[in-house]
């Protein structure tokens, strides 16, 4: 008696051998990049401790570096990146249901927003270059204590450039996802790299909203303002 016929089926293109399935290889993934975003979150806090100690040593020199910074810019630019946030969120559900000129539509409009910020954060720093506010040799302030407005000044560089170098490598990414939608990668199955690099835009996006409070907001209703 011959034995019964087995049904195979070939693997997913996408489906990495050492994965038993695709929703394995995805929560794997996800699970990656949580891991990595809690290294950023260390990395990001240190900063943000010293800015916090810092600033309550030396509040006033604080309030008037501050003060030499463009709340305006900086309240467009958190604009921007809530909003690139509402598009990272819509290529994401695009990527999941399959529709792939969705998915096209939504990650151009967020790579347009993430350059977007990053002109005007190069504006930004062009003002800050012309004022003499760059710490270092030629750095100038006229106001009181200027050695400590430098120091906010060089937390300010820091902090705000390493994360627009975090941009840069997230603009990076999307144009890879872009045209990875463009080949029809992505599908109701397998839509892993679209949604792995959300949560790391998204990520980006929740340490600009912390920066431009503690940077650009401080005492701006206080007294004598």
């Amino acid at each position: 008696m011959s034995a019964p016929h087995a049904t195979t089926h070939a693997p997913h293109p996408d489906l990495q051998h050492h994965f038993d399935n695709l929703e394995q290889q995805f929560e794997s993934s996800a699970l990656g990049m949580w891991l990595f975003l809690v290294t950023e979150i260390l990395f990001f806090g240190g900063l943000f401790a010293a800015y916090l100690v810092y600033r309550m040593q030396y509040p006033v020199a604080f309030r008037e570096a501050s003060g030499q910074l463009d709340v305006i810019l900086g309240g467009i630019n958190t604009a921007i990146l809530i909003g690139s946030s509402l598009t990272m969120a819509m290529a994401v559900y695009a990527g999941q249901m399959g529709r792939r000129t969705s998915q096209m539509v939504y990650l151009s409009g967020t790579i347009l927003l993430g350059v977007a910020f990053l002109g005007i954060k190069a504006v930004e720093y062009s003002h800050k270059f012309h004022d003499h506010l760059v710490p270092g040799p030629h750095f100038q302030f006229t106001g009181a204590d200027p050695g400590h407005v430098q120091l906010f000044f060089s937390l300010y560089f820091v902090m705000t450039g390493l994360h627009a170098v975090h941009m840069v490598i997230g603009v990076g990414v999307l144009l890879v996802l872009l045209w990875m939608a463009y080949r029809g990668r992505f599908t109701r199955s397998y839509h892993t790299p679209i949604e792995v690099s959300g949560l790391y835009w998204h990520f980006v996006d929740i340490v600009w909203i912390f920066l431009f409070p503690l940077l650009y907001l401080i005492d701006r209703h206080g007294p004598g303002t």
